[in-house]
């Protein structure tokens, strides 16, 4: 399994857009000329777009992952967030899943989203 808690805030970011179908285009030598492609010819700067960081830009990839498989995403948070129980949430856990950090939204996203990948 893919060690995601080692990596930093920006590799995961990067790893993420690539997973959302983002390239990278531009001059990775010259920051300000470094942007993603999206399909619909929307461009952000990278550090622009920090689903680690960015409530906003971490609902955006959890989106992604509920579409690609809601269940499989919740209980990756679950797990990231330390739960150890059985097949059945408590409300407990629920509320701490729905107040998820960023960083954590990321991770699940990641791994939910990977996993697409490679089945």
């Amino acid at each position: 399994m893919t060690q995601v808690k080692e990596w930093s805030n920006q590799e995961l970011n990067r790893k993420l857009a690539e997973l959302m179908g983002w390239q990278a285009g531009g001059d990775p030598n010259k920051q300000r000329d470094f942007v993603w492609w999206v399909d619909d010819n929307r461009f952000r700067l990278p550090e622009k777009w920090e689903p680690c960081t960015d409530p906003a830009a971490s609902l955006e990839v959890q989106t992604a992952a509920c579409k690609v498989d809601g269940e499989r995403y919740i209980w990756e948070l679950a797990i990231i967030q330390g739960w150890v129980g059985g097949k059945i949430i408590s409300r407990k856990e629920g509320v701490r899943i729905a107040t998820a950090i960023p960083r954590e939204r990321a991770e699940a996203a990641y791994i939910t989203l990977q996993g697409a990948v490679n089945t």
